[in-house]
């Protein structure tokens, strides 16, 4: 019964060794190119279409804030500081604008940046960590059941991590179409929701590095029978975006210090025109 068990392991494992090289080399493009992958038949560039109709309607989004913003301020002051000069939201404005507007560009520049240093990273992994798949099948072909076990378990956390990447990807995605809307917050004096987008943005490409890194080192250690340092790699690398969100994302509790703050200056600004008036 072991050698039946055994041998189905074994089979298992040489049949994945068909995807294992190819899946860790195309990770990084996946992760933030999703739209290359996801080919329509017709040809069309689906991430420019969805942008282009995103756009339109941040940007009409944007000029309605704009003036909801200042006919709330100047107008019927009930909205932030009527003593503020407007050249500050008009300014706001134009940076919500610009922001929208050269992001593509900007996120080329940044997605280059992540693959050259996560070529770099996986360059000195690489070269600690030489390894070959089927000398390492036959090591754990000869040490037993239990190793080979390991290796099997091993083998799906290396897919989960991978389709985390897919997953990832499609993250990647939204928050590329999605980014005229969010510009609109930047129409407010803190941010308001572009500020947490920037953050996960920021989270989602660190995690792309760190999960990279993680997965060519727990390769490696795992085929140089370093079997739980292996397996420890490869689960952290799966846990790897909650454990960035733990201080790589701000949490909604300080929502109440910015309302206090702002409040407690709105009865500073009263008081002072009480003031003036008596």
């Amino acid at each position: 019964m072991e050698k039946i068990l055994l041998l189905l392991i074994i089979a298992l494992l040489n049949g994945s060794l068909v995807y294992l090289d190819s899946l860790l080399k195309e990770i990084v493009p996946i992760s933030l190119y999703a739209e290359k992958y996801m080919t329509l038949t017709t040809g069309a560039n689906l991430l420019e279409d969805l942008y282009n109709i995103v756009f339109t309607f941040g940007v009409a989004l944007m000029i309605l804030k704009f003036l909801k913003k200042g006919f709330e301020i100047y107008v019927l002051w009930t909205d932030g500081d009527p003593d503020e000069e407007p050249l500050f939201l008009l300014t706001n404005f134009f940076k919500a604008m610009a922001v929208a507007v050269c992001f593509p560009t900007i996120y080329t520049w940044l997605g280059s940046m992540v693959e050259d240093l996560t070529d770099q990273l996986l360059t000195v992994i690489g070269q600690s960590t030489q390894y070959n798949w089927q000398t390492w099948i036959n090591a754990l072909e000869s040490a037993g059941l239990v190793t080979a076990v390991f290796g099997l378990i091993f083998i799906v956390c290396f897919f989960i991590l991978y389709f985390q990447f897919l997953m990832r990807g499609l993250e990647m995605f939204i928050l590329r179409v999605g980014i005229p809307l969010a510009c609109a917050g930047l129409l407010d004096n803190d941010k308001g929701v572009f500020r947490a987008y920037a953050q996960k943005f920021t989270q989602s490409m660190l995690a792309v590095v760190v999960q990279i890194a993680l997965a060519k080192l727990g390769v490696g250690l795992m085929l140089q029978n370093h079997v739980f340092w292996g397996m420890a790699c490869m689960m952290l690398a799966i846990r790897t975006p909650r454990f960035l969100s733990d201080f790589l994302i701000t949490t909604g509790g300080g929502g109440s210090v910015v309302n206090n703050v702002y409040h407690s200056i709105k009865l500073v600004g009263m008081a002072r025109k009480l003031t003036k008036a008596g």
